[in-house]
């Protein structure tokens, strides 16, 4: 081939780090389009492409060269890492989701000429592996009493600020993002609470006993640094870390990424303790011409009438809590969650939380260079919904994020200040 596709790092790379893309042995101002590639496990196709126009000496750095407007490309400007964050699936409805956190996910860069329909004539082609484990973390499968969970270690001499980690309504067991917390430095828990092995089935009714065994272990282990830990949960994961930091012993630090402050979707019970989930009007869904829905306005408001029980007693928590909430969230209405918190806290002489608000933003916020999902199915909907967020901001939104939820746990867990994400 005429040209020569060049990484940096060359051959492999983690997930949540910037990767550097150039080209070189273009001609003189050549016209190109970039391609990215990936299958996901499933065999799904995402890709992504930018109309580029080459150097005086026919080179193309992205770090240096915007995507030029107006061309049909995925994006434009300058965007060392557009062709990640833009990656949309060749079938709608579709989410990039790692499995198997021991393999990478592998890139093909194809370098077409021109700004035409593609393919057209291949002048370069390259290939990337993009991993979630950095040499020497290990990855410990967790069955003990019945905790179902993986356990992420750093290569290092602990012990570790720990960690757990909690997903949504798709229940089985994500281990990507614990994996990458475990890269920088954190002992990290994925935990599992229904949909996987023998746990639940289903969303109907969830007993906090089940958590406190995953923080006792927590507490427990060598490997991790006292004399509390964190939580960090999304979406559901985000109720259910607040119910935990509420009601459980040893828990300094909570982070939701567009978390609900009411309990949501199932009921939760603890000891004589039952916490209803808050009420439903279906009629309140909006569903447009191709069938997607926007749920935003389901959810009743916990502030009122009887939906008040579903409020989680937050003030009962004695660690300090970080609220991450997309502006655009369209599962729910997280930056209202995260405001009644903040005043129920303070009502109570409690700290105030830290509140960060991503304009533009949806309600996946995941690690760095995640594509946005714009709209996938709902488990308990049915139907595929409108997550909500802007491409471009809600790839800015990640980014910070990542950086603001270590730093944070640094700060509250092993009384270390990171420097990247000040807060």
């Amino acid at each position: 081939l005429a040209a020569t596709c060049f990484f940096s790092p060359a051959q492999r790379s983690l997930f949540d780090e910037p990767l550097a893309i150039a080209v070189q042995g273009l001609c003189p101002q050549q016209e190109v389009t970039l391609r990215l590639s990936l299958q996901d496990e499933g065999g799904e196709l995402f890709q992504s492409c930018a109309r580029y126009q080459a150097g005086s000496s026919g080179e193309l750095d992205l770090t240096r060269s915007p995507a030029l407007p107006g061309l049909g490309g995925s994006f434009s400007g300058l965007e060392p890492m557009g062709l990640f964050w833009s990656l949309q699936p060749q079938k709608p409805f579709r989410r990039l989701v790692k499995r198997d956190v021991e393999s990478p996910f592998c890139l093909e860069l194809e370098v077409f000429e021109g700004h035409g329909p593609l393919p057209s004539r291949l002048l370069a082609r390259g290939a990337h592996e993009r991993g979630f484990l950095r040499d020497g973390v290990r990855r410990i499968p967790v069955r003990e009493g019945r905790i179902r969970a993986t356990l992420f270690l750093p290569p290092e001499d602990g012990p570790f600020p720990g960690i757990i980690d909690i997903y949504g309504t798709g229940g089985g067991l994500p281990e990507y993002r614990a994996s990458l917390l475990a890269n920088h430095g954190f002992a990290t828990l994925a935990l599992a609470y229904y949909g996987y092995e023998d746990l639940p089935k289903d969303m109907k009714e969830f007993h906090l006993e089940y958590f406190e065994e995953a923080v006792n272990y927590m507490l427990q282990h060598s490997q991790v640094k006292g004399p509390g830990i964190g939580l960090l949960g999304i979406s559901k994961g985000g109720d259910l870390c607040i119910s935990m930091a509420s009601f459980l012993k040893g828990i300094t630090a909570t982070v939701t990424i567009n978390g609900s402050v009411a309990n949501v979707g199932a009921v939760l019970r603890y000891k004589d303790i039952t916490i209803p989930p808050l009420g439903i009007n279906w009629k309140r869904i909006k569903i447009d011409k191709s069938g997607i829905a926007d749920i935003v306005d389901v959810l009743n408001n916990p502030l009122e009438g009887p939906d008040r029980q579903s409020f989680i007693p937050l003030e009962k928590a004695e660690g300090h809590f970080l609220f991450i909430v997309g502006k655009d969230d369209h599962n729910w209405k997280s930056e209202f969650f995260a405001t009644e918190a903040s005043n129920r806290l303070q009502a109570h002489g409690k700290e105030k939380p830290v509140i960060v608000c991503y304009p533009g933003a949806g309600h996946y916020i995941e690690p760095p260079f995640s594509p946005m999902c714009s709209a996938s199915m709902h488990l308990l909907v049915g139907n595929p919904v409108i997550w909500g967020g802007e491409p471009k901001a809600h790839s800015v939104a990640q980014v910070d994020a990542w950086q603001k939820i270590q730093a944070f746990f640094h700060k509250h867990l092993s009384g270390k200040q990171c420097v990247t994400g000040k807060l």
